[in-house]
């Protein structure tokens, strides 16, 4: 595939993502999401705070929210953050609708060398923009499989299969273990190939891209999936891989 901008691509997902939720109805907004505890109105407000979170952090106007006094994990400061607004469902769709505009023009006119602060670690915007990507995208799902409406894979995964594998060492860090170099040859969406990690790698995951990036977002187990480990540590990268917002 042509490489492509990754802010276009951010919009183009949020863009995917707003003309299923213009045709949802009263109850839909009210049903429960496949992220645990929360309805779907309420995954669009996380993703509507969040987004405001990346306005107000890049802008550095007003104050960024400090996720370490909502609770004692970044899911628990989630959890805490919707609990304290949750609303009408197009309420929340029409914020969110704002909200992601302003940010994706706040991410382009940032200084693209200057790291802004987020959650865990400061990010550059194009880094920003691409775990922001990734958060829509897996959220999608959240809302459309209940729902049982379609939500097509896209070449835009590339952004998210690269996200999951270039902080493969933060997760190995994470898990008490030595980095280790991996590459993944991904069968992409419209049947192409991607080449991702160092081509010298003797670790290599294969297979599906959407599989690849699924498991990474945590709605798929490695098991599940028609992705094969090859090499000493490969497996151990399949199991560890996540879609981290780091550097």
């Amino acid at each position: 595939m042509a490489h492509t901008d990754v802010f276009d691509d951010l919009e183009a997902e949020q863009q995917q993502l707003e003309t299923v939720l213009a045709g949802l109805g009263p109850a839909d907004w009210a049903t429960p999401s496949a992220a645990a505890g929360w309805s779907v109105a309420d995954v669009l407000l996380h993703l509507a705070q969040t987004e405001e979170a990346v306005t107000a952090t890049v802008s550095e106007q007003g104050d960024p929210v400090r996720w370490h006094e909502l609770g004692a994990t970044v899911d628990e400061a989630m959890g805490a953050l919707v609990e304290a607004e949750r609303g009408d469902g197009p309420e929340i769709f029409a914020r969110w609708r704002v909200a992601r505009r302003e940010s994706v023009a706040a991410l382009r006119a940032a200084d693209p060398a200057r790291p802004v602060r987020w959650v865990a670690t400061p990010l550059k915007p194009r880094t920003l923009a691409t775990t922001r990507l990734a958060e829509h995208w897996a959220h999608a799902f959240d809302i459309t499989v209940p729902l049982g409406i379609d939500y097509p894979d896209t070449a835009r995964l590339r952004h998210v299969a690269w996200l999951g594998l270039s902080t493969l060492p933060y997760a190995f860090r994470l898990a008490g273990l030595p980095p280790v170099a991996v590459r993944a040859e991904l069968t992409a969406p419209d049947g192409s190939t991607w080449h991702l990690g160092d081509p010298a790698a003797g670790n290599v995951i294969t297979g599906p891209a959407g599989d690849f990036c699924r498991v990474g977002a945590q709605r798929l187990s490695p098991a599940d999936t028609k992705l094969e480990a090859t090499g000493p540590e490969a497996a151990s990268a399949l199991r560890l891989l996540r879609n981290y917002a780091v550097s």
